[in-house]
């Protein structure tokens, strides 16, 4: 189904208007009687422009909802809570707040800046220490390690996050590669260092 370049119009197809007095092709689609839910997106019906605008000139997105629940989704920061992937509890050893953890956004946003700024100061303090390269500090940071590292605990956190961001481990899913492949380049950088004994 191809979109043209009016605006919310598809190519008909041998699709009719849903209205029952015309038989202009149904170009536009407009919500059906079963809403969207759980089960995808619910059924369209498919009209004319002029039915598709009388229907939009009529719709009330807020029918059924209390006045509560109306206020909520007219609301400046309606839908902030929303997690994105960066602060979702999976999103990486890096310790960074997720939304959910805060009744502000801004406060949200600032712990993050926070929580950036003090990673790359531990970062400069491991490089600083002299025992690790700054590649060393970096891979210690991925890994979510500090200076009191040793084998031991190294080969114990990286059977840890292999477990939790490998595929086989997440039902197929694919979207965490790109960190463990980060995981398995610091294991790999760490394991050789002559820092850790």
């Amino acid at each position: 189904m191809r979109q043209t370049r009016f605006h919310g119009r598809f190519e008909a197809q041998g699709r009719r208007c849903a209205h029952p007095a015309c038989n202009a092709p149904g170009e536009f689609r407009a919500p059906g009687g079963q809403g969207h839910g759980f089960d995808g997106p619910g059924e369209w019906r498919w009209l004319c422009l002029d039915h598709v605008r009388e229907f939009n000139s009529g719709y009330d997105w807020f029918e059924g909802m209390n006045a509560e629940e109306i206020y909520a989704a007219q609301a400046p920061a309606a839908g902030w809570r929303t997690e994105s992937p960066s602060f979702r509890p999976t999103a990486g050893v890096d310790g960074m707040p997720r939304w959910a953890d805060y009744d502000d956004p801004l406060e949200a946003i600032a712990a993050r800046a926070n929580g950036i700024k003090s990673r790359v100061r531990r970062e400069a303090e491991m490089a600083m220490d002299g025992r690790f390269s700054r590649e060393e500090a970096q891979a210690l940071e991925t890994m979510g390690l500090g200076l009191d590292v040793d084998l031991r605990r190294l080969r114990k956190r990286y059977s840890e996050l292999v477990r939790r961001y490998h595929p086989d481990r997440n039902g197929g899913d694919r979207r965490h590669e790109s960190r463990l492949g980060k995981v398995v380049d610091a294991y790999q950088l760490l394991r050789k260092s002559k820092a850790i004994a």
